[in-house]
């Protein structure tokens, strides 16, 4: 049971972390609106947005089922590692990338406009991926 709560509320040193990332990738790239982290079960840890999105909590509910199933689907196909799903729409795309941990595993959930270089989209995603995840790892020194 201590597992399944460690997956619902990560450290608030961790979340004040990610939050300062995510507010340096909604500034580092315009055609961001909205980006959350999120736990692999559904629950908001934080986000930050131009855009307002009336239900966050939903939208993380969903997006951690979209993500599993994809990785059903995936396994089913002999494919693993899922790592990110991209939803492309008339008017703009959704990333959902996963943070890989052992003890905090989330979700990064970024919602752009229809406009986004999706190279430098994927390679600001990857980074911020990798640096939440390594200080996931780094232990704490207080």
């Amino acid at each position: 049971m201590l597992a399944h709560n460690l997956k619902r509320k990560a450290p608030e040193e961790l979340v004040n972390f990610i939050q300062i990332h995510i507010r340096s990738l909604l500034t580092e790239i315009s055609e961001i609106e909205f980006v959350m982290v999120c736990s692999t079960d559904g629950f908001e840890l934080t986000s930050v947005a131009k855009k307002n999105i009336a239900n966050a909590g939903k939208l993380a509910a969903v997006s951690s089922s979209i993500l599993a199933m994809v990785q059903a689907f995936m396994g089913e196909i002999n494919l693993d590692g899922c790592q990110s799903l991209t939803l492309d729409a008339a008017n703009g795309k959704v990333l959902l990338t996963a943070i890989p941990n052992e003890k905090y595993p989330m979700l990064l959930v970024v919602l752009t406009s229809k406009n986004v270089l999706l190279g430098q989209l994927l390679y600001s995603i990857k980074k911020i991926t990798e640096d939440i995840s390594h200080q996931c790892e780094t232990p704490s020194h207080g």
